[in-house]
């Protein structure tokens, strides 16, 4: 499979492609997408499946984009994660050997492109695949597959994706990563060296107006790894503190049934609207264990300080007694407690913005257009030594190609 269009770079003809897991909507790894696709608004553009309606492919630039046989299988709109299996298969079947230089946006199957000798490949990860890896106990107990023949199944699957997955790290000649944290999982699990360049950040958009209410909030899709329901619950015993909870997702509903009558659930908001509550909360409050966690960055780009798990990408992020607070056990307890650990301290708005100024999408391209453009200086700069160098070589240690050839 070929990409449908062909343009080579103007910068001396070097032909480029970005290949990204899959693409049914713009979300978190997305954002990196887009702000890749700015350095190099002349690359094509590679993924599993796309579904971007027209109206919303902005952060693809309106880019056509090469998909893979798994776009046009039953019913994968809807359950495209069902064909796991067979995501190695088709990442494969990628025809890139037409491309100079090719970057993949992975934290799934991406990297497992195959490039040749003279491609340089620079995977930019957002995280080994986390549940086959150090997650795959959560993720089962959150799926219900701790026993039986499907969990027997469901096991065996992660086995062969570990398998692939660290085979093909061979692939990549440099890694980049978006957190400290992830860049030792990436040495963990494929015993490769990361470079850590921060996924990029819209502080133009979160930014403060100088007001602080009375009122902590929290915003996440409300799935079982962000842990909304234990800052819920820690609340609970806090019945004079008011809590504001934004976002949708599975676990809305249970949640909803344990709230208390200080916490308001607003649902999905626009961004406009949590902009608005980011600017006027006392704290964020940030219980999961992400790979970087932007949202706690644009609450602080609000100036709002955040108080956070101490593990993840926030751990990097939040500086305790500076740009907010942190506790260290994902328990409603743990929250409390920081909570009220938070209420003796004093913040600076104006410099917990300046701190989440460290992250603006300016810097992320700047950053990664350097890193880039060094790794292919120095791809090109290496190779082969030509025969009149071999044939120096031998001459300078005095050997003839007969004696060197054991003859």
């Amino acid at each position: 499979m070929k990409h449908p269009r062909h343009h080579p770079s103007t910068k001396s003809r070097r032909r480029v492609a970005v290949v990204h897991d899959w693409l049914p909507l713009y979300a978190g790894a997305e954002r990196v997408l887009e702000q890749i696709l700015h350095v190099f608004p002349e690359a094509d553009v590679w993924s599993l499946l796309d579904f971007i309606p027209e109206g919303e492919r902005g952060f693809l630039q309106n880019k056509r984009v090469a998909t893979s046989f798994i776009q046009s299988l039953p019913f994968v709109r809807s359950h495209y994660r069902s064909y796991l299996p067979l995501m190695p298969l088709a990442i494969e079947q990628f025809d890139l050997s037409g491309y100079d230089l090719v970057i993949s946006s992975s934290y799934a199957v991406a990297k497992g492109v195959i490039t040749g000798p003279d491609q340089l490949h620079i995977c930019y990860c957002h995280s080994p695949i986390r549940y086959a890896w150090d997650m795959q106990g959560t993720y089962l107990h959150e799926a219900g597959l701790t026993r039986g023949v499907q969990s027997m199944l469901a096991r065996a699957l992660l086995h062969y994706l570990r398998l692939w997955d660290y085979r093909t790290a061979i692939g990549v000649n440099q890694f980049v990563t978006n957190s400290e944290f992830i860049a030792r999982r990436i040495g963990k699990v494929y015993g490769r060296t990361a470079k850590v360049i921060h996924p990029p950040v819209d502080t133009e958009s979160f930014r403060p107006n100088g007001q602080r209410g009375d009122y902590y909030l929290t915003a996440s899709r409300l799935v079982p790894y962000k842990k909304v329901g234990l800052i819920v619950e820690a609340f609970a015993k806090l019945p004079d503190r008011k809590l504001i909870v934004i976002g949708d997702g599975p676990e809305f509903a249970k949640i909803k049934r344990t709230a208390t009558a200080n916490v308001q659930m607003l649902g999905h908001q626009e961004k406009s609207v949590l902009v608005g509550y980011m600017q006027g909360a006392r704290a964020f409050v940030f219980a999961a264990e992400e790979d970087f966690g932007i949202v706690a960055v644009e609450a602080q780009a609000c100036g709002a300080p955040v108080i956070a798990f101490a593990r993840g990408g926030s751990a990097e992020t939040v500086v305790p007694g500076e740009t907010g607070w942190q506790f260290h056990e994902q328990t409603a307890g743990s929250i409390r407690q920081a909570v009220l650990e938070f209420e003796d301290l004093e913040f600076d708005g104006e410099l917990i913005r300046r701190h989440a100024e460290r992250y603006s999408t300016p810097r992320f391209r700047r950053d990664f257009s350097a890193f880039v453009e060094s790794e292919w200086s120095n791809f090109r700069g290496v190779g082969p030594p030509s025969p009149r160098d071999g044939r120096s070589l031998l001459a300078d240690l005095s050997i003839t190609p007969r004696v060197a050839l054991g003859q």
